[in-house]
């Protein structure tokens, strides 16, 4: 018996409920298969609709009208933020475990919820501030405060329990990293006024962001090795010593990464406002370095891969790690070589893709640590 199989455009189209989402979505088939057998009897293969994962600004429009000004206002909307604090949480405490063990699922869920609620608390913070000048902006005229769905009252309730929540997490941990916690605060509250007088509010984020490299080594160390510790001047820098290590010779070249990281990507982001920002009186990075974004971004990337090779370095970091970083190298090469800085969406895009590059360069730290313990055993 032969077949002759064509395919011929889908005319009709399939109703289907999403994810328990109160709205249905319409997604046409590309093409149906029309099978026309040698007794010219005709079935059709419709084939399945594209699965559709709704995205977090999806979920936000579905929520109760009441309720979105205040998901809007924490950008659960936008959780690359979150992301791109998070990351350097997770960077630390992978390389704080000790060799052949995974990192502590419960220390990443913890350092996660932090960095949702502390990311929140920031971006309400910042918008406070703000708020005038968000007005002027075309991208972020229509926040929440800034467009007057919501007052500075209800703000200011919502950073109160953002941060009661934060603090509940911190008091999981131990009482070094509390203090050092606690410290970074003088940060959130002063990054925002930062963009009024300097052009380096990107640094000032950089140091904020990336706060949780220190404490997310304070408290790992504790737990693992708590009665072989001893502190050092990680009073100041908030990390610990153990018998015959050095710490800090890890963790701060991993800090200065971490930072010059943070100033690649948000100079990337502040190129999307350069005239606004112009026209307002608002200061960065985008307009300090102008035409020369690209040299600068290329020494920042510099700094971060050396910072990064040295922290692996002084860890005892395998093959796996240093795979890592030169994918992670290439990541950097990619955005500064391809972005166009005058073109605001793909600033955006290249600024997005940095979560791929943070969960690239801890898979690089977990699947080193494996290797590390393997060797170790043959020894």
């Amino acid at each position: 018996m032969s077949l002759n199989i064509y395919r011929i455009p889908c005319q009709s189209t399939k109703k289907f409920f999403l994810n328990g989402l109160p709205n249905t979505k319409t997604i046409k088939c590309i093409s149906t298969t029309c099978i026309i057998n040698s007794k010219n009897e005709t079935t059709y293969k419709i084939p399945k609709p594209i699965v559709y994962i709704p995205k977090a600004a999806d979920i936000v429009k579905q929520a109760p009208k009441s309720i979105q000004p205040y998901l809007y206002l924490m950008r659960i909307d936008k959780p690359i933020g979150t992301w791109l604090l998070y990351w350097p949480c997770t960077w630390s405490i992978a390389l704080a475990t000790p060799a052949g063990e995974l990192p502590s699922l419960y220390m990443l869920s913890l350092f996660g919820a932090g960095a949702l609620f502390m990311r929140s608390a920031g971006c309400i913070i910042n918008d406070l501030w703000d708020k005038d000048f968000d007005k002027k902006v075309e991208r972020t005229k229509t926040r929440p405060l800034a467009a007057g769905d919501l007052t500075n009252k209800q703000a200011i309730t919502l950073l109160g329990g953002l941060l009661s929540a934060s603090l509940g997490i911190l008091l999981q941990l131990n009482w070094l990293s509390v203090a050092v916690g606690a410290s970074s605060m003088a940060l959130v509250i002063g990054y925002p006024l930062a963009k009024r007088y300097t052009y380096w509010p990107q640094f000032i984020l950089g140091a904020t962001l990336n706060w949780g490299v220190l404490i997310s080594g304070c408290h790992i160390y504790v737990v693992v090795i708590f009665s072989g510790l001893t502190f050092n001047y990680g009073a100041i820098l908030g990390y610990i010593s153990i018998a015959n290590k050095i710490p800090l010779a890890t963790i701060i070249p991993l800090y200065v990464a971490a930072i010059n990281w943070t100033l690649v990507y948000d100079t990337i982001y502040a190129h999307q406002d350069k005239k606004d920002d112009i026209m307002i009186g608002v200061k960065s990075t985008a307009l300090k370095f102008g035409d020369n974004t690209k040299v600068w971004l290329s020494g920042f990337s510099a700094i971060t891969m050396s910072g990064l090779t040295l922290s692996g370095f002084m860890a005892d970091q395998t093959w796996p790690y240093y795979l890592a970083l030169c994918a992670t190298s290439a990541h950097l090469g990619w955005q500064i070589g391809t972005v166009n800085i005058n073109d605001g969406n793909d600033c955006w895009r290249k600024f997005k893709s940095n979560h791929y590059l943070g969960a690239l360069l801890f898979t690089g730290i977990v699947l080193g640590n494996l290797v590390k313990e393997k060797k170790e055993e043959k020894l």
